[in-house]
């Protein structure tokens, strides 16, 4: 059973474009995780949507990731930027995919809920991606470029970044069992806009993985 998961891990990943292809240099395409990445973030984001009469319920959280206004370049573009300046490796943007979801869900006890919408997706980004570069890669830039690459200030790229690391608890560390799952999520391209929801997500698919 083992080999024939690890088998199928490996397609996936390939497929994903989380490994090397030789028939395709790395810089010949850009990895299908960016493409799955951008829609599931805006699939969420259109499920969050509501009508202009309670866009402003007392219940949803307004952060610093928050912008007065949505930004005008969509999130595929958005991402791509990051991949093509940034040069972090494919496996941060599961990584980071992993890190949007441990900031959305709140203990069951807290009132207010984070929804991602079009005011906080950019910044939420740029973030998740910095921290997954700085603990994933050998290599990784600096927080003034980062800032330039996701069109911020230094000193607002400081302020993300340390406020997104105590918002989800410093939980950096991706189990192999957590990566496989949030690829399969990817795959799917599939995840619930109610975050509270995102423990049961996470859990089925957890079992489908280790029926595999």
């Amino acid at each position: 059973m083992e080999p024939s998961r690890n088998s199928t891990n490996s397609s996936l990943f390939q497929w994903l474009g989380l490994l090397e292809d030789s028939d395709h240099p790395p810089d010949s395409t850009h990895p299908r995780v960016i493409t799955l990445l951008a829609s599931i973030l805006e699939k969420m984001i259109q499920k969050n949507k509501k009508p202009f009469h309670i866009r402003h319920n007392k219940d949803d959280e307004i952060t610093m990731f928050h912008a007065s206004k949505a930004p005008t370049m969509s999130i595929y573009r958005y991402t791509e930027r990051i991949h093509r300046y940034a040069q972090c490796s494919p496996a941060c943007f599961v990584a980071a995919f992993a890190y949007i979801l441990r900031y959305l869900q709140r203990p069951e006890a807290t009132s207010t809920a984070r929804r991602l919408t079009s005011l906080n997706v950019h910044r939420l980004l740029i973030t998740s991606f910095l921290v997954a570069a700085k603990f994933l890669d050998r290599k990784c830039y600096n927080n003034a470029y980062y800032a330039k690459i996701g069109g911020v200030s230094t000193e607002e790229m400081n302020r993300l970044e340390r406020t997104f690391l105590f918002d989800i608890d410093f939980r950096l560390n991706i189990t192999t069992e957590t990566f496989e799952e949030h690829c399969l999520m990817l795959q799917k391209e599939t995840v619930p806009c109610d975050s509270r929801k995102l423990r049961t997500v996470l859990g089925e698919i957890a079992c489908s993985c280790q029926a595999i």
